[in-house]
This record gives structure tokens, sequence and C-alpha cells, in this order.
């Protein structure tokens, strides 16, 4: 094997790790978290989620929480909304949720951010919207939260494990990729 093929077979190892590693993160069990919708229903995700694929974004600070309600809309029409579907159109069967954390001193933050958005939501996102008030350090490790200042999503399978993540404001390319794992699985 010449100088060439030994970088060519190095790289192709190099790649399989990488991506057999990422795989490998990607297929973890989503941690339990139990938080209250707007609609005052307590819901604990993986747990209530078994059987149908799950889309979650989640935000633990103001800037992040802006930026989780930028996929809102686009999330609600591709995902959500049954209205305009066609006879034959059912739309997908996924639960959706976005969560903002609301933890250490932030928790007392909580009631009056509740109340700013149940009166700024749409009724039909008010299933979907889901506080979480508790400690973030566990949720932090195990889905590997980055940066503060952005919003972190995670597509589970219908066992409730990791198979797609995402972070920041949305993008056409982020959602048409959780579109296509949904269709695709």
């Amino acid at each position: 094997m010449n100088m060439n093929n030994n970088r060519y077979f190095l790289a192709l190892i190099a790649i399989f790790v990488v991506l057999n590693t990422t795989w490998a993160q990607l297929q973890g069990p989503f941690p339990e978290l139990t938080g209250t919708n707007l609609k005052d229903q307590t819901v604990a995700i993986p747990s209530d989620t078994k059987g149908k694929f799950t889309l979650i974004g989640m935000a633990y600070s103001k800037k992040s929480e802006d930026d989780l309600i930028t996929w809102f809309n686009p999330v609600y029409q591709t995902f959500i909304n049954k209205s305009g579907k066609g006879l034959f159109d059912e739309g997908y069967d996924l639960n959706v949720y976005f969560i903002p954390m609301f933890t250490g001193i932030n928790k007392a933050a909580a009631g009056v951010a509740r109340k700013k958005m149940r009166e700024n939501s749409d009724p039909e996102l008010e299933p979907h919207i889901v506080f979480y008030k508790g400690e973030l350090k566990k949720y932090k490790e195990s889905l590997k939260f980055g940066k503060k200042d952005q919003p972190y999503f995670f597509v589970l399978d219908k066992d409730g494990k990791i198979i797609y993540t995402t972070s920041g404001a949305f993008s056409r390319d982020k959602l048409d990729e959780v579109e296509s794992l949904v269709e695709e699985w």
C-alpha cells in the first residue's frame, strides 16, 4: 500500500469512528422530564410519548427561548395544524413539545412567563408548550447542552430514544431534516 492509500484508509477509519460515535450518542434514551403544559396537564417525556415519534424543543435562557419561539409557527403548520389538509392527507402522527426550562433562581419567574405565554399563544399550541421547573444539570449533561443562548431540539423514536438533534433558531433545512426523519421511520 502506498502512502496515499494509507492516508485514504486512515481518513475512512476516522470518518467511520466519528459517525459511529455520533450514531451511538443519538441512540441514547431521552432522560425523563416532567412538566405542565399551558392547559395545566402534566406531561412526562418520554413516558407519555412512547408509541409515537416526538419532536422536543428545549430552552433554558431568555435568548434561547426567543429562538425557540421562531420554531412555533413552522412546526405548527407542518406537524400540528390539521385544517387545510386534504381528504387523504391526515398529516403526521407526531408528539410535539416546546419546553421552556426554569432552573435555579429563574424558577420564580416561571409563573409570570407562563401567564404571558398563555395570553400570547394560539390556543391550539397550549398542549404543546410544557413548562419545566427543576434542576438543569441532569439534562445539560445527558443531552449535551453547550451554549446557554440557543435552544436544543430532539427527535425521539417510538421507544423514546434520541434519533436526531439540532440547535439554534429555526431554519427550513433543520425542519426539512426532522420531517424527512419522521417520514423515513
